[in-house]
């Protein structure tokens, strides 16, 4: 027989400070969490016109701000990391949420350019 945890066990999910972003999750003995595939939708011209003159800025910001960065090269290779895969046919969702991720903390000292990291963050759907 297998073994049974004791009746009033917690299986509860805790978190104290930070952020968490959570999709499919499942807890306890036996739990599934199942999903379909997480996929952008297509982006309209719109769209695609406001990431692209929102990307331009963040870069023109990275250079007028380079000095106050404690990471001056990072930074830039995220954008391009970025910029790759939202030029893709079907862009990874992953892909792109951990390079706004990183370029969010990236630029968190400078406060003009974490404003059009966040920007650019809202203009890409999905996310």
């Amino acid at each position: 027989m297998p073994h049974q945890p004791p009746e009033n066990t917690n299986f509860g999910v805790q978190q104290y400070g930070g952020q968490s972003q959570v999709a499919n999750q499942a807890v306890g003995p036996g739990a599934r969490a199942v999903a379909g595939q997480v996929s952008f939708q297509s982006l309209t011209a719109d769209q695609r016109t406001q990431i692209h003159d929102r990307l331009a800025l963040v870069e023109r910001l990275l250079d007028e701000h380079r000095a106050g960065l404690p990471d001056q090269d990072s930074p830039r290779a995220e954008l391009r990391r970025l910029r790759e895969e939202l030029d893709e046919s079907t862009p990874e969702p992953g892909v792109v949420r951990r390079a706004l991720d990183r370029l969010t903390a990236f630029a968190e000292p400078v406060a003009p350019l974490a404003a059009a990291v966040a920007a650019l963050a809202q203009a890409i759907p999905a996310l």
